[in-house]
């Protein structure tokens, strides 16, 4: 199909990567900035810190900082942290989660730069127990950590969220600040509480009205719970050390975590890409930002077209929403018995018709980072032009997880 024949954001997008082969992933500027700035106004003045793991591009995430509202990196691992901040990306790094990466720590715990950077997650004793096995207090800097709080909501034998803290009352909480502070060669400077059964469930799952009902029931409660007991749980902690940051929240819950007394900064990421994850949000719904193109190859029926590739799967329970979506043209849909496939991905629907090999396919994303596991550069798209490229963590050589 002509170029010039195709409406709409298609079109544009079309034009502006004509000279490219797919596969090949995109990121719209326009779209990407638009997004940055909605982030950090539904923050309502508190900052919001990066979570690279959403981007997986040293690019994209200095410009995502350099709006205003943004300010320091969550990283996912402390490789990755490391390498941020001695390449000037962040001066504040936060490590998302524990660590057992002893060169790592051997090389954080020896350089004053970084020791006073990046900040380690922790949620029991064992944990610095093994950081000073690496290297004990007197042969290293003091180490920055941040206590994980365990967010889940925990009603009739229940436990409604993610599992990761066994720390969930306030008194464990203080509990483990005390212990903390009373040894040598750590600073506990933070507190993380994330609230995943509301950052990452969506409340308005297209076509699931019961659903959507239960859910916005299920995220009312959970947290009104969670708001007392964080609050009950900082003031818990500050009884034993003076915090820098209370963080809390994800693109899904910025602004009903921004709302809590107890929380300094929010978390977000995934929302400057606007992967499909957030098509089922009401509050707010990110532009897409980041799409892939395939190319269709074969025709193998009137109504199916086949592009090239597509199993570009999203993390988390198996299951048909960690699936790409066939973006552009509008009206195809995967076939159920297929799905997205390493090498091929059939697609029917009417827009198939209509689709001529070597004719490309746009697909969104089911969440953010991941896609950048599966290109080695992101072309940046302004208005209906490629104005350049940035390497993703893959291309830079860097696969951390």
């Amino acid at each position: 199909m002509s170029v010039d024949t195709v409406p709409g954001p298609r079109r544009r997008l079309d034009a502006a990567t004509a000279h490219l082969d797919p596969p090949f992933a995109a990121v719209d500027l326009g779209a990407f900035d638009a997004n940055a700035a909605d982030l950090a106004g539904r923050a309502s003045g508190k900052p919001v810190r990066i979570a690279t793991k959403s981007l997986r591009c040293r690019e994209l995430i200095r410009r995502a900082l350099a709006h205003p509202g943004w300010r320091g990196a969550m990283a996912y691992t402390l490789p990755e942290a490391i390498w941020l901040a001695r390449t000037g990306v962040a001066g504040d790094v936060l490590v998302a989660y524990p660590t057992a990466h002893r060169s790592a720590l051997r090389e954080l715990a020896t350089d004053p730069a970084l020791a006073a950077t990046v900040t380690i997650m922790v949620d029991s004793a064992a944990q610095l127990d093994l950081v000073d096995a690496v290297l004990p207090p007197g042969r290293r800097e003091p180490v920055r950590v941040c206590l994980d709080l365990d967010a889940s909501w925990r009603v009739l034998g229940l436990h409604v969220g993610v599992r990761r803290s066994p720390v969930h009352s306030a008194a464990q909480a203080g509990a483990l600040a005390a212990r903390i502070a009373s040894r040598p060669g750590y600073r506990l400077v933070g507190l993380m509480a994330y609230e995943a059964q509301v950052a990452g469930v969506g409340d308005a799952p297209p076509g699931r009205r019961t659903r959507a009902a239960g859910v916005r029931a299920m995220q009312r409660a959970a947290l009104r719970e969670l708001t007392d007991r964080r609050g009950a749980a900082v003031a818990a902690v500050r009884g034993a050390v003076d915090l820098e940051f209370v963080n809390g929240g994800g693109t899904g819950s910025v602004a009903t975590t921004a709302a809590d007394p107890a929380v300094t900064e929010i978390t977000a990421g995934s929302g400057l890409y606007g992967p499909t994850l957030f098509d089922g949000y009401r509050a707010w719904r990110p532009r897409p930002a980041a799409a892939f193109a395939l190319s269709v190859v074969r025709r193998p029926a009137p109504r199916i077209a086949t592009v090239l590739g597509g199993g570009w799967i999203a993390s988390g329970a198996p299951g048909a929403d960690r699936l790409p979506t066939p973006w552009l043209p509008a009206g195809l849909r995967l076939l159920g018995t297929e799905g997205a496939g390493e090498v091929q991905t059939p697609l029917r629907g009417a827009a198939a018709a209509g689709l001529a090999v070597g004719d490309r396919v746009w697909f969104r994303h089911a969440k953010a980072g991941e896609l950048a596991e599966h290109a080695n550069e992101l072309h940046l798209i302004d208005g209906d032009a490629v104005v350049g490229t940035a390497l993703t963590y893959r291309g830079e050589g860097h696969a951390f997880l």
